[in-house]
């Protein structure tokens, strides 16, 4: 039970004061509750309440039918699970492990593999996300950022293939999320990665980039874009690892997330 609908019984008077302090004292147990797999894995099931990010799992370096069997353990906790960098073999394998009963959605693009009940819905929180890809080679990196802030309650903008290259490309659709009242922008890029820079010039919202392993010879795999980012003259740019989608999407959906309930008058913000 969450502690909002716990003071809610309590002022409504369903609840006396010390049942009220017992289910709290649960809740927040339950908050830490840790799922055993095996000798597999502590899987932190209820992080997404306490953290703001749910438990995600991450295929890649395991071996599919533990990947297959941490999903499971997983949706049977918390209605959902989720995997990242998730490869053939390893989708094969979780078709084969995960009954018939749950659903199975997988997005390609971003190696992203969803489980869920019959019936699950990702509950939207009123946050706003713009996503920005330089080139079409970085919107695996980019689908993997969005799908991850969906999977977090956001509705995510995109604009994709609008890099500095061609620097009027990204003004329409720059626009075009802000009229939409977007409450971050993720930005990501690679070869010379100056297009977050640009984009945290034009806006006055918080901009996270993305550096992505993409780019000849000197690009180093990423990281010459990562270090054009971090030696950016932007303040207000905020820089994750390299090919980092996942984490730019769960970044920039705990801040929309903040901003989208403190629209909706469920949190308030100092002044």
């Amino acid at each position: 039970m969450k502690t909002s609908e716990i003071l809610q019984k309590l002022k409504s008077g369903e609840i006396s004061v010390g049942e009220a302090e017992g289910l709290l004292e649960r809740t927040a147990f339950e908050r830490m509750k840790l799922r055993l797999v095996d000798d597999l894995a502590r899987l932190d099931v209820y992080r997404d309440r306490r953290a703001g990010i749910p438990e995600v799992i991450l295929a890649e370096g395991k071996k599919p039918e533990w990947v297959a069997r941490l999903l499971l353990e997983m949706v049977k906790e918390r209605g959902r699970a989720m995997a990242t960098r998730v490869e053939d073999a390893c989708l094969q394998k979780i078709k084969e492990v995960v009954p018939s009963e749950y659903r199975i959605q997988v997005y390609g693009e971003a190696r992203i593999v969803t489980v869920s009940e019959p019936g699950f819905e990702v509950t939207g929180t009123g946050g706003k996300v713009g996503l920005i890809a330089a080139g079409t080679a970085d919107i695996s990196v980019a689908e993997e950022a969005r799908v991850t802030a969906e999977q977090m309650g956001c509705k995510v903008h995109t604009a994709y293939d609008v890099g500095i290259a061609g620097p009027q490309r990204v003004l329409a659709p720059l626009e075009e999320m802000l009229s939409e009242g977007i409450d971050v922008i993720v930005v990501v890029a690679g070869m010379d990665a100056v297009l977050p820079i640009t984009v945290r010039g034009l806006v006055d919202l918080p901009v996270i980039g993305v550096p992505t392993s993409v780019g000849y010879g000197i690009a180093a795999k990423g990281i010459a874009p990562l270090l054009t980012m971090l030696q950016s003259c932007s303040p207000g740019l905020g820089v994750v690892n390299i090919d980092n989608g996942f984490g730019a999407g769960a970044l920039a959906a705990l801040i929309a997330n903040r901003v989208g309930r403190a629209r909706a008058g469920n949190l308030r913000l100092k002044t």
